[in-house]
């Protein structure tokens, strides 16, 4: 097997959890190329997987919607002469597009199981996603031996980060923690109240600076936590790149966050991480990279985790965890 494709998942951290697979697959097979087919979304987070040679994207909502661009991939997939295809993703589009291409050996998950050579069973919902994704290569008879998600950092971005950081007043050997505070439903944030009494601790108990990345929208959210805290807080919300908050997670003495991509970015880097959990359950999505990790999560009891009542008023699961149960896990970190 010399030329391979993965059809990959939708997710940011879904796309951190399948970087095993490729490694598992550049192992088994150490001369074969590995190319990725995946949405937009993740296709910068898969050119830092050390592991992948190629990165194919297909955007269905946009670039591909029409018929007509899905074949015209279609067709660039059966010039590519892929030798084989592991399906991530169980999409019967998906299915379809790689049996289309003419592509002989077709394994992984489906809702259309006709249209592979080698369709796998759907686990039990409470496996981990990692292990949801290995399970493509277990059944094909590939032998797992590290389950560990991996990024991998690039000088350049390292050396930009120390730039911003210096410019925003941190030093080269200064300590400092990244508190995330967006997510990518409601009901996985911790309230920007508790984010605030933590950064403001962090700063007056453990002399640590507090550093606030995100996105360009997170960029109000996260100037307001910075004023409720009252403390000089580095807000980056909307000024680092990918690889930077890479770069600015790694070099942390801690990447504090909620259930979300940064989450295990973080982790995927080596950065030592605390992850605050409520409606989704850290068995299922907890960070599997090499760093130090505490999980913070209570099960309240008024719904089966993971749930996903997006009607929900009262995420009692995030709220349960307290500022100093975050201290508490912080000291364990450090220790």
């Amino acid at each position: 097997m010399n030329n391979i494709l993965v059809v990959n998942v939708n997710w940011l951290g879904d796309a951190v959890f399948s970087t095993p697979v490729f490694r598992a697959l550049k192992k088994a097979y150490p001369q074969a190329r590995i190319s990725c087919l995946c949405a937009p979304r993740v296709k910068e987070v898969l050119e830092y997987c050390p592991y992948v040679d190629k990165i194919i994207t297909y955007d269905e909502q946009k670039k591909h919607r029409l018929p007509w661009k899905k074949w015209k991939l279609i067709q660039h997939l059966r010039n590519e002469k892929f030798d084989a295809a592991f399906l991530l993703h169980r999409s019967m589009t998906r299915a379809l597009i790689v049996y289309l291409a003419g592509i002989p050996l077709r394994i992984g998950y489906s809702k259309a199981k006709a249209l592979l050579t080698h369709p796998v069973t759907m686990n039990a919902e409470d496996i981990h996603r990692c292990d949801h994704y290995l399970k493509v290569l277990e059944d094909y008879g590939i032998k797992i031996d590290d389950r560990l998600c991996e990024l991998r950092l690039k000088i350049e971005d390292m050396e930009s980060v120390d730039k911003k950081l210096s410019k925003a007043g941190v030093g080269p050997t200064e300590n400092y923690v990244v508190l995330n505070t967006g997510g990518n439903w409601d009901l996985k944030k911790w309230s920007a109240d508790s984010f605030a009494i933590l950064a403001k601790r962090l700063d007056q108990e453990f002399n640590l600076k507090v550093v606030l990345p995100g996105a360009d929208k997170d960029r109000e959210s996260c100037q307001r936590i910075a004023q409720l805290a009252d403390i000089k807080a580095v807000v980056l919300a909307g000024e680092t790149t990918l690889g930077e908050s890479l770069a600015l997670y790694k070099r942390a003495a801690a990447v504090i966050s909620g259930d979300s991509g940064p989450l295990h970015l973080a982790h995927s880097v080596g950065a030592n991480v605390i992850g605050i959990f409520g409606p989704t359950r850290p068995e299922i999505t907890g960070p599997r990279g090499s760093g130090r990790v505490q999980i913070l999560f209570n099960d309240v009891g008024c719904n089966k985790a993971p749930c996903y009542h997006l009607s929900c008023t009262n995420n009692v699961c995030m709220q349960s965890v307290t500022v100093d149960d975050v201290c508490q896990a912080f000291k364990k970190i450090r220790d």
